[in-house]
């Protein structure tokens, strides 16, 4: 049987298990809307901005594991979808992006709506194609699907002309092997790298890990926690590393870095040995690098060899697949208990309580996250977008499973809180999703509120309102003498009304005592709705690490009394 382009994009998505798809229609593509009617086993969610399709695949990525997809037109489409693209390269997020472009004869003349998204997109992606025959769709869908998924994950652009969607036709044939040459993917890692890096384990005395998101790429957090109580070692996660340990673990210290725990980074400080699991080592968890675990020695552990050295000078550096390289680990590291040292931390956690939340009249963002946490139990998923409300919930949530926690880290991107926690509701409808949010962040995508009340996404809107961008007023006060340039909103909208317009539950929330009573509703309330909550305009995120420094900068609270 011959089928068109566009056709053979919808079988091979099939194929792929790709069963839906987020996008926003326009003329070169097209010819691929018109064929996904004829496909109703692939459910497309319409958004009302590009951005919002890559964002919503990358929260949907996510919280499935499978690699999330967007489409888009030609030209102002395609370079819509590129900060969430560039979101998902630098998070290490599997997805696929299907745009159309020009037909053959006019690229390269300027003609409407033509962007060479190839070369835009080149820095950004993990792999990028254009399709110039109708032949080659089947292959470059399936190629695809395997560079997003395999290996390091990452973004994946694939570019039909619209001709190849809708001219010339050719029988379907589903490829059997992947036409990749120089393409390999890491798997266990060489035994005598192991054996060295057991061995620094088993002789630390200050030992740490520290996990990353690789740790829930991987599935491997079973196994950290099976070896971190083996040995009784402290674990330490990234912000992306969140949820790869129960946050109420014992040994869990929470996240490190510029807003992390102050125990943590005082632990960081003091360790005789790092163990980083699938993670970068950022500039936002080390701060100064000379600076950093001065008197720690390092084993790395990843999957992407050009990550070990890039940042911190390794002693046992082990490029490999995470989960391989765990099950070749566990069972050389010894049994240990390091009693000394879990005392010494329990005394750090006394004298630098970072979770407390002190007493006072006005409604704190901390507040707030710490009841609905409170009231959900660390059960479903919370999304953030970048800013102070982000660091309050890695904070202050409490996070039971694994990949409950979605967030933009490397790319920082905001306006990602609405669209990814719309995402995630999608792929896991059994699942309440809640959006943690700035009203900055919020006001950027809000327009696909629209969206998730078309998909009936059961997602809820927490706006920690400050009327500001809060990270940016939060640096301007610290560092820029209280010099609050471009950074305070004086025309923020009624999100109550904002709520009703799109046809869903408003509930305002101005006094502490309202807290909970809005949380139960909004969870007994079927669909999204939006709680605006009227916190405190000139809060600061605490424990602070200053950029560029080290945890001897490090700022906390100033004393109070009392606890939440």
């Amino acid at each position: 049987m011959e089928l068109t382009g566009a056709e053979i994009v919808c079988e091979s998505l099939l194929k792929e298990g790709a069963d839906v798809i987020f996008g926003l229609p326009g003329g070169a593509v097209l010819p691929l809307y018109g064929a996904l009617a004829n496909y109703p086993k692939i459910r497309h969610i319409l958004v009302r901005h590009e951005q919002a399709a890559a964002m919503a695949a990358d929260g949907y990525a996510r919280a499935t594991g499978k690699a999330g997809v967007c489409v888009a037109t030609s030209g102002p489409g395609a370079t819509n979808l590129v900060t969430g693209i560039a979101a998902a390269q630098m998070d290490s997020v599997p997805m696929v992006a299907i745009t159309g472009q020009v037909p053959r004869p006019y690229i390269g003349t300027d003609a409407f709506q033509e962007t060479d998204v190839t070369g835009v997109t080149l820095p950004i992606t993990k792999h990028n194609i254009l399709v110039m025959k109708v032949e080659d769709v089947a292959q470059a869908i399936h190629d695809a699907f395997y560079i997003a998924n395999s290996g390091r994950p990452g973004p994946v652009l694939v570019d039909i002309p619209r001709d190849v969607l809708l001219g010339a036709k050719t029988e379907f044939i589903w490829p059997e092997t992947h036409k990749l040459p120089g393409y390999r993917i890491p798997g266990p890692a060489d035994e005598t790298e192991v054996i060295a890096a057991a061995a620094l384990i088993n002789q630390s005395q200050r030992p740490l890990i520290m996990a990353g998101h690789g740790m829930l790429i991987s599935h491997a957090y079973s196994l950290m926690t099976e070896m971190a109580e083996k040995a009784q070692i402290p674990v330490i996660t990234t912000l992306l590393g969140i949820s790869s340990i129960a946050s109420d673990h014992e040994l869990n210290l929470g996240m490190s870095g510029m807003h992390g725990m102050a125990y943590a980074n005082l632990a960081i400080d003091e360790a005789d040995l790092i163990i980083g699991l699938g993670m970068r080592f950022d500039d936002r968890v080390t701060g100064r690098i000379s600076a950093f675990a001065p008197n720690a020695k390092f084993v790395h552990v990843d999957i992407d060899a050009s990550e070990i050295d890039k940042n911190v000078q390794t002693d046992i550096g082990v490029c490999g697949d995470l989960k391989s390289v765990m099950e070749q680990l566990l069972p050389k590291v010894e049994p240990n208990v390091h009693i000394d040292w879990l005392r010494h931390i329990q005394e750090l956690k006394d004298q630098h309580p970072s979770h407390i939340v002190r007493q006072s009249e006005e409604l704190l963002p901390q507040y707030v996250l710490q009841r609905l946490t409170e009231v959900t139990q660390g059960h479903g998923i919370v999304v953030t977008g970048v800013g102070q409300h982000q660091m309050w919930a890695a904070q202050h949530c409490l996070f039971r499973e694994p990949n409950t926690f979605i967030t933009s880290g490397g790319l920082g991107t905001m306006g990602f809180e609405v669209p990814a926690a719309l995402g995630a509701q999608v792929g896991r409808p059994d699942t309440t999703v809640w959006s943690v949010c700035g009203d900055g962040g919020f006001q950027m995508t809000m327009c696909d509120i629209a969206t998730a009340v078309e998909s009936g996404a059961d997602v809820k809107f927490a706006i920690l309102n400050n009327k500001n961008l809060g990270m940016v007023h939060q640096l301007q006060d610290v560092f820029f003498e209280k010099d609050y340039m471009a950074s305070e909103f004086s025309a923020n909208p009624d999100f109550v009304k904002i709520a009703e317009a799109y046809g869903i539950r408003g509930i305002r929330v101005t006094k502490q005592e309202e807290v909970v009573d809005a949380v139960q509703q909004a969870m007994e309330t079927a669909g999204p709705v939006i709680v605006d909550f009227m916190v405190k305009e000139d809060e600061i995120v605490f424990p602070f690490i200053p950029s560029g420094q080290s945890v001897n900068e490090m700022l906390e609270e100033p004393a109070h009394n009392g606890t939440s």
